[in-house]
């Protein structure tokens, strides 16, 4: 059973490959840039982009469950491909799709919905490694600047993966949209406090304005749409995003890894 990681040099597509292999199953890892990639010997790197799904054919063949994400390119924008990406992995024979959605739901997912084949949703409410955003900022100032500090309950990329490779692997999950969370609800302040016990380091965390929010957000060069978005969520964030949830636990037998966990696992990135 030769399973495709679309995705898969990011975040949680690298997890999602490299928990397959400890399975011991085949895997094929799709990647707009095979020169690029570094994968463990076992992994097959097939070239591909599923902005252009003429490319995708020869990386299906003899593929029977797939991992999909929903957006494509640099700039990370939502697939219109969908229709084309769900036909080539029917005709393929692909049996098994695990899907990681963001909140709005694109082609790939309505695609899916109307289409044959099993799959399963996943969504997350954040993930712990856009705690990487305060990376720079730690190792040269040692402080945080956030708008709005409200908790939230952050969940690891290895949990995700996980639950995708259960997907992807073991019966019983088409048909089912998992909402993803950590085991803890943590302000952005709790968590730079435990990124400061895993570097042993104190880290200032700062609460921004909305007007010193805006203004960062200016300088960073993005646009009037985005910087009113950011500002909605940082002051009035969905209430499902401090609901934390045993979802992990159900379907991998584990509890979800902490923040405190994800802190020791990657310390040498807040490091100056």
């Amino acid at each position: 059973m030769t399973i495709l990681v679309t995705g898969a040099t990011g975040t949680v597509g690298r997890q999602i490959v490299a928990q397959l292999v400890e399975r011991g199953a085949p895997v094929r890892a799709l990647t707009r840039n095979p020169a690029a990639a570094r994968f463990p010997a076992s992994v097959e790197v097939a070239c591909g982009d599923l902005a252009a799904p003429q490319t995708l054919a020869p990386a299906l063949e003899g593929v029977t469950a797939l991992h999909l994400i929903t957006f494509g390119g640099d700039d990370h924008a939502p697939l219109p491909t969908g229709p084309d990406i769900v036909a080539l992995a029917a005709k393929a024979g692909v049996r098994r799709v695990s899907v990681l959605s963001s909140w709005d739901e694109t082609s790939v997912e309505e695609a899916l919905r109307a289409g044959d084949l099993g799959w399963t949703q996943l969504l997350c409410v954040e993930f712990m490694a856009n705690a990487y955003d305060w990376a720079a900022s730690i190792r040269e100032e040692g402080v945080v600047r956030v708008f709005g500090n409200h908790p939230g309950a952050v969940v690891h990329e290895a949990d995700i993966a996980a639950v995708a490779v259960a997907a992807l692997v073991d019966d019983g999950h088409a048909g089912q949209a998992y909402m993803l969370t950590g085991p803890e609800a943590l302000t952005p302040a709790e968590r730079v406090r435990l990124l400061g016990d895993a570097v042993e380091r104190e880290i200032r965390f700062e609460e921004l304005s909305e007007e010193e929010y805006r203004a960062s957000m200016r300088a960073a060069g993005e646009g009037d749409d985005m910087i009113e978005f950011a500002v909605q969520l940082g002051a009035d964030p969905p209430g499902a995003s401090s609901v934390v949830l045993p979802t992990v636990e159900k379907v991998t037998g584990r509890p979800g890894r902490t923040f405190a966990q994800w802190a020791a696992e990657n310390a040498a990135a807040f490091r100056s």
